[in-house]
C-alpha cells in the first residue's frame, strides 16, 4: 500500500476520537496526517513525511488550540444569555428583608425569593442588590 494511503488511514483514525470526545487536539493531529499524506503524494521520503506531520501537528496545537480555547471560554454577551444565566449580574430591589435565611427581591419585574451571599449581610426593603447566581428558585445577592 502507498505511503499516502497510510497517512489517510491515520487521519481518519485520528478523526474518530475527535468526533467522540470533541477535543480539538485530535483535529490538529488529523490535519498533520493529511499534510503527511500530501508530502507522500508529492514524493517526499518517509522521514520528511514524519517531520511534516510533526511540524503541522505541533503548530496546530501551539497556535490554533489557544485561540479555540479562548473562543470557547469567552463570556457570552448579556444580550445572548437566556434563562437564569440572563439574570446573573442584574440589579434587583429588595421587597422583604434579605439575609442568609431568605427574603424577597423584585428582579426583572418578578418577585423572587432571595438570600444573601455573605453570612453577616442583610438588606432592607428598597435597597438595590446585585444577583450573583441563581440557586434553584432563589437568587443569591450581594
Amino acid at each position: 500500500m502507498e505511503d499516502w494511503a497510510w497517512w489517510l488511514i491515520a487521519a481518519v483514525g485520528l478523526g474518530i476520537p475527535l468526533i467522540v470526545t470533541a477535543l480539538p487536539e485530535f483535529a490538529m493531529f488529523a490535519v498533520g496526517a493529511l499534510a503527511g499524506a500530501l508530502t507522500a503524494v508529492l514524493g517526499g521520503g518517509a522521514i520528511l513525511q514524519v517531520i511534516v506531520f510533526a511540524a503541522v501537528s505541533v503548530a496546530g496545537v501551539v497556535v490554533i488550540r489557544p485561540i479555540a480555547y479562548r473562543h470557547r471560554h469567552k463570556p457570552q454577551p448579556a444580550a445572548l444569555r437566556s434563562g437564569v444565566d440572563a439574570l446573573k449580574g442584574r440589579s434587583a430591589t429588595v421587597v422583604e428583608r434579605v439575609d442568609t435565611e431568605g427574603g424577597r427581591i423584585k428582579l426583572g419585574g418578578e418577585v423572587w425569593s432571595a438570600r444573601a451571599l455573605e453570612p453577616d449581610r442583610a438588606f432592607e426593603p428598597g435597597q438595590k442588590v446585585d444577583v450573583v447566581e441563581i440557586d434553584g428558585a432563589t437568587a443569591v445577592v450581594i
